[in-house]
């Protein structure tokens, strides 16, 4: 997939795609990589902030490391003309001497004697009554960039599903366990009453045999 670059860093897609759609939100992720044996900073721009939520819109790469850009579009209450945008964003790259988490003020100031390296991106609305082809064609070229992305959380929610499943298995037998306490001590106990009741009733017999008056046989 084609991209911008320049000496610090390389971005790719070039053009963030949005699918257009009154009242929702769109987003496009864009993938930026340092080309460099140092640490870069960047930092992204656009000519709408209102329109666009960017997180992160500034950081620090690794060397020969990538990171991920999400670029949001907010929900619009109205197409644009002929679907046409003019918004740009303008992504700027230096070099800086560590990933600290706060960037001084003047990291991207050109006047301060700065290599600031700029990558300028146009933003593109794809409409959702689009004919197949070219709808289907604009969806994979802007989805590129975070096909990993979405593997990868398709793969977390099923193992997440997956341990949720083992959990419970393991709560019902548990709890089956637990029934068959209860089952055999109440089984237990009622043999016992059983057992003693018929002892007693043995007893109270035999008492009653041994104290009857003996009987004699009178021949006529």
């Amino acid at each position: 997939m084609t991209g911008a670059t320049n000496q610090f860093i390389s971005v790719s897609p070039e053009e963030l795609k949005f699918q257009f759609e009154l009242e929702k939100q769109s987003y496009c992720d864009l993938k930026v990589t340092n080309s460099t044996e140092s640490y870069v900073a960047f930092k992204v721009k656009t000519t709408s902030p209102k329109k666009y939520f960017v997180r992160p819109n500034t950081g620090v790469i690794h060397p020969w490391d990538s990171c991920f850009i999400r670029v949001t579009l907010q929900a619009q209450k109205e197409y644009p003309s002929d679907m046409q945008c003019k918004d740009k964003f303008l992504l700027q790259s230096t070099i800086v001497n560590s990933d600290a988490e706060e960037l001084p003020p003047d990291t991207f100031n050109k006047d301060s004697g700065r290599n600031v390296e700029e990558c300028k991106l146009k933003v593109v609305y794809i409409s959702p009554h689009s004919s197949p082809g070219h709808s289907e064609d604009a969806f994979k070229q802007s989805s590129d960039g975070n096909s990993s992305q979405a593997v990868q959380r398709a793969r977390d929610e099923r193992d997440a599903v997956f341990r949720q499943t083992q959990q419970l298995q393991q709560e019902l037998e548990v709890l089956k366990r637990q029934k068959r306490r209860r089952s055999d001590a109440g089984f237990s106990l009622k043999f016992a009453l059983l057992v003693g009741l018929i002892g007693l009733m043995a007893g109270f017999l035999f008492k009653l045999l041994m104290s009857s008056p003996s009987t004699e046989t009178v021949d006529v």
